[in-house]
């Protein structure tokens, strides 16, 4: 199991205007059971995804397909819990 803490890196404006391609993808990951349950931060300076995969190195390659990370507006820190 898996928390992803993302913490934008560019204002507010440039992720909503990103939010559409950010939403297909967080859908595939629902769809294909690794997300389990996600949400905005409050303050609104990223997001938190709650998920599972079979390993850390199969959750680093799910989070590279994110058009948040591809186009660099965050970062994510990985915490692995039991």
């Amino acid at each position: 199991m898996f928390i992803i803490e993302l913490t934008y890196t560019v204002p507010a404006a440039e992720i909503d205007a990103n939010m559409e391609a950010h939403m297909f993808y967080l859908d595939k990951y629902y769809h294909s059971g690794h997300f389990l349950a996600s949400g905005r931060k409050e303050p609104r300076d990223g997001g938190m995804i709650f998920a599972k995969a079979s390993s850390r190195h199969r959750m680093e390659e799910i989070i590279s397909e994110d058009p948040f990370n591809k186009k660099g507006l965050a970062t994510y820190r990985i915490i692995e819990f039991k």
